[in-house]
């Protein structure tokens, strides 16, 4: 029998959830509040932003935008993000990438304070990650996680086959696997006999830009299988399926 991890209902639970404890927070006094930034006109990250907002205001936090022209120098960007740092009234602080190729983003990560870091890309939070300590997440490894969580999917002693190293999905995605006590493999696109691998995976997650790269014949019967990759077929509409 076929279970299928629905993400959407979980998507809802959660933000049910979020919604009381923001209002139990400003019940204290304390309003959350998420400052996002983006630079330049990208189509996509303009959805996404986008949709950042409307999640906010779903749950009750406060959301401030900063939009910046696409010829900013990374010294005014870093001079934004020193100040959000400091304000008292912002919470959270989210930078949407992708940014300008002549802008630095991995400074402009390593610049927002570890506290402040909801996207996870701080090495700090990196690197607490990796030592099992309490930190930032970022979105997709932490949403797959909490799905297994809430389907009941122990990792502990599974073989966890992961398609995918970047550093915004894939290899946070190890360290929350092996903090989970899972047997870790990752798959790239230098990996040489690539079914061999993902047929021993009791759990495989695909994290590439792909669309319907795994194939039946791929996977072993009653593998669980996770689809974080989001491509737009001939027709342009979205395809979330492996």
């Amino acid at each position: 029998m076929t279970t299928l991890i629905d993400g959407k209902e979980l998507s809802k639970k959660i933000r049910s959830e979020l919604k009381e404890k923001s209002e139990m927070l400003r019940k204290e006094g304390i309003i959350p509040k998420l400052a996002v930034i983006l630079v330049g006109e990208d189509p996509a990250s303009k959805v996404y932003v986008r949709n950042k907002s409307k999640a906010c205001q779903e749950v009750g936090i406060e959301y401030e935008e900063f939009l910046l022209d696409e010829n900013i120098k990374q010294k005014e960007l870093i001079e934004l993000i020193e100040k959000l740092n400091n304000r008292s009234d912002i919470h959270g602080i989210l930078l949407q990438s992708p940014i300008p190729e002549k802008l630095n983003i991995n400074e402009a990560f390593e610049k927002i304070s570890y506290k402040k870091d909801v996207d996870g890309f701080n090495p700090i939070n990196v690197g607490k990650l990796s030592i099992g300590q309490d930190a930032f997440i970022s979105c997709t490894p932490f949403g797959v996680i909490k799905m297994f969580e809430e389907y009941g999917i122990d990792l502990e002693g599974k073989e966890v086959v992961i398609l995918g190293r970047s550093n915004i999905v894939g290899k946070p995605l190890i360290q929350c696997c092996l903090n989970k006590n899972a047997t870790v493999t990752v798959c790239h696109s230098r990996t040489k006999n690539l079914s061999e691998i993902t047929k021993r995976a009791d759990i495989l997650i695909s994290a590439i830009g792909k669309s319907k790269f795994i194939k039946k014949e791929m996977i072993k019967d009653g593998a669980v299988v996770v689809d974080v990759g989001i491509n737009r077929g001939e027709d342009r509409k979205v395809n979330r399926r492996c």
